[in-house]
């Protein structure tokens, strides 16, 4: 691709987010997400490949149903109360725009679309659709927070980290289990939103450093399948212990980073919902066992012998600048929970 054309496009999807961030209109919050959309397509569909294009072609379709679906909410709300702006939104007009961002995040149960997407496509065009493609439909859910019905979010929230742990249990491809980790993730984003939205914050901040260091860390070692693995302990040693810490950090465990955001979640539930907080809890049982079962191919196994592997120790390992500083923030920003609750 000409690199006039492809600084365009990442310059039109950076600043469609920012539109749709900084819009108090509904028409202008709309334009983001379609400049969005079409920006993000021509990147998708780069590799020339079948599958790139099978994806591309059903990431469109749902952002378009998803845009429309929020023009006709805004609409009706515009001929309602005789409002563009998006803080002065009826009930309705919450409600149809709640379920067209869930379409856009991927939360259950429209999440289907999500983990077919992320397969068909290369390892950064699916961390920019599991991190900051969820940006601009996230900022719309804060802007209307006011008005959003809190049972409704939670029930999706526990639906989405339900329907995340158990679904990626049977997955074998690495993109497909990042994926459903995205949609039980989103859950507990989701759950966090309806108690504080500062608390949501911090929890999207959290999510995007992990899957940030997951996905440079799985296209550096070129690992697709959950076989893949181990075979880059010949290349790297080090490169894979940290991917066991960065794995077992975003399943949650303490004292590593991804342990803070279900902390004080689940602090914040027990307060007045102890029985959502426990069936939370217990959802996100299944994903951590999938995560387990990755960092125990990281570390304790030793890849079979095959004409695939047996030369792999050859290549040189290639490592990008970000990757350290991403792992190190993924594994070792527990101790200050406080400060980053405060200052979110």
């Amino acid at each position: 691709m000409n690199p006039l054309i492809w600084a365009t496009l990442i310059t039109s999807l950076a600043t469609s987010t920012i539109i749709t961030m900084s819009s108090n209109h509904w028409l202008l919050a709309w334009l983001g997400l379609e400049l969005n959309t079409l920006s993000i397509l021509p990147i998708m569909m780069k590799s020339n490949h079948p599958r790139a294009t099978e994806a591309t072609t059903k990431y469109f379709l749902i952002q378009a149903t998803a845009a429309t679906m929020i023009l006709f909410a805004s609409t009706m709300n515009a001929w309602q109360t005789g409002l563009w702006s998006i803080t002065g939104t009826s009930t309705t007009t919450t409600l149809l725009t709640t379920a067209a961002i869930m379409m856009k995040l991927g939360l259950a149960p429209a999440h289907m679309w999500f983990p077919q997407v992320l397969q068909g496509t290369t390892m950064y065009n699916a961390l920019v659709i599991s991190t900051w493609q969820k940006i601009a439909p996230l900022t719309l859910l804060y802007m209307t927070h006011n008005h959003l019905n809190t049972p409704t979010l939670l029930l999706l929230g526990l639906l989405s980290t339900t329907v995340g742990g158990i679904a990626g249990l049977n997955q074998t491809q690495t993109r497909m289990i990042m994926a459903f980790s995205s949609i039980a993730h989103m859950g507990w984003l989701i759950t966090a939103l309806a108690i504080s939205p500062s608390l949501a914050t911090l929890t999207l901040l959290t999510y995007m450093t992990m899957t940030t260091a997951m996905f440079i860390t799985l296209n550096t070692t070129s690992t697709k399948t959950i076989s893949d693995m181990g075979t880059a302990w010949s290349l790297s040693p080090i490169t894979l212990t940290t991917t066991m810490m960065t794995l077992l950090s975003v399943g949650g465990l303490p004292p590593l980073t991804g342990f803070m955001p279900k902390l004080l979640i689940l602090k914040n539930l027990t307060a007045d919902l102890t029985l959502l907080a426990t069936l939370i809890l217990l959802s996100s049982l299944p994903s951590l066992f999938f995560y387990l079962r990755l960092a125990y191919l990281t570390m304790l196994t030793t890849p079979p012998t095959t004409t695939t592997t047996e030369h792999k120790w050859r290549f040189k390992l290639n490592l990008p600048p970000n990757m350290a500083p991403a792992m190190v923030a993924t594994t070792m920003l527990l101790p200050l929970t406080t400060t980053l609750y405060n200052s979110t």
